[in-house]
């Protein structure tokens, strides 16, 4: 038997054929398309669905399950899509429509919910029974893992770590608070950061990096200017990592995970990020005598979407 994952996405839909060992034996995918009715965009998935699985060498009644994950939110007890902005879903009803063209087990779950079930299972941090992944791209996404299953809450809106308050009278967020964490450590956050930071000296390296044109500076040119030294670009990065360190920090204090893993752009710093944070966190935690939780960078990359939405159950 075989397992479907599909990752759903802005401008793409990854769907994968995924065996007992965790092994994606062949991947699809389909260009997302928001401008088209919801039940075209669901017959477009389930032939790519059909026509990954054929190529696999595989029938559909070989399939278990079909698991599907979202940007947004859904209900595990009704299929609905509640909310997934990127695609323009909202309270539609995603496994119903589906199982018109496949009638299998279908399982819905946010994206950073998989991303973090799939390296619980079969990433870095398998083998634990707590985890929790952080991604840090233009946002942050968080998936809480809890006795080997995923945590989101009663309404399944549970994990939104970028969304806690941060700073009540802070920095507006596209959410419509104020204040709210990923304003702070994010890939855009940093990146505002460097910007705000290279506009008020003119001579500093991070501004010749870009030849003056602020509009240059992206997250990954701060990190490799702070990597070279520059003072003024160490500075802005020094502080990114301290915000993030107090909000992996406030993480061990609220659920005590055996482990923290990162993903997302800014993860891909590697060591540069991992080992400032590993050493700046232990500060901010409560109860500092016991065994601090490894703070370690996530290694499936593009495949947990299809691992962990094909092992959702």
């Amino acid at each position: 038997m075989i397992r479907i994952g599909i990752d759903v996405g802005g401008t793409g839909i990854q769907v994968g054929v995924v065996n007992e060992k965790y092994e994606i034996l062949c991947e699809g995918s389909i260009v997302t398309h928001t401008d088209i009715p919801f039940a075209e965009q669901i017959r477009q998935i389930a032939d790519c669905v059909n026509e990954t699985t054929i190529r696999a060498g595989f029938s559909a009644d070989e399939i278990e399950s079909i698991g599907i994950g979202i940007p947004g939110i859904a209900s595990r007890k009704t299929g609905e899509v509640i909310n997934c902005t990127n695609m323009g879903w909202h309270h539609v009803p995603l496994r119903d429509e589906f199982a018109k063209y496949i009638s299998k087990p279908i399982y819905i779950e946010n994206d950073a919910n998989v991303a973090a079930l799939a390296e619980s299972i079969a990433g870095v941090s398998a083998g634990t029974s707590s985890s929790v992944f952080i991604t840090i791209g233009t946002g942050i996404g968080s998936g809480i893992i809890i006795n080997n299953q995923i945590w989101s809450g009663s309404h399944g809106i549970g994990g939104e770590l970028g969304h806690v308050i941060f700073d009540l009278n802070g920095i507006p967020c596209t959410c419509g608070n104020h204040g709210c964490l990923e304003r702070y450590c994010s890939a855009t956050a940093l990146i505002r950061m460097g910007r705000e930071a290279a506009s008020s000296n003119p001579h500093s390296g991070l501004m010749k990096s870009v030849n003056g044109d602020l509009a240059r500076i992206e997250a990954k040119t701060v990190i490799d200017c702070a990597r070279n030294g520059d003072p003024l670009a160490v500075s802005v990065y020094r502080t990114f990592i301290n915000y993030l360190a107090q909000a992996i920090a406030s993480v061990i204090n609220l659920l005590d995970p055996e482990v923290i893993v990162l993903g997302g752009g800014v993860s891909k710093a590697g060591n540069f990020l991992l080992d400032p944070v590993n050493a700046a966190y232990p500060q901010y935690v409560v109860f500092r005598d016991q065994e601090m939780p490894p703070v370690k960078l996530a290694v499936l990359g593009s495949k947990a979407g299809i691992i962990g939405a094909a092992m959702l159950n």
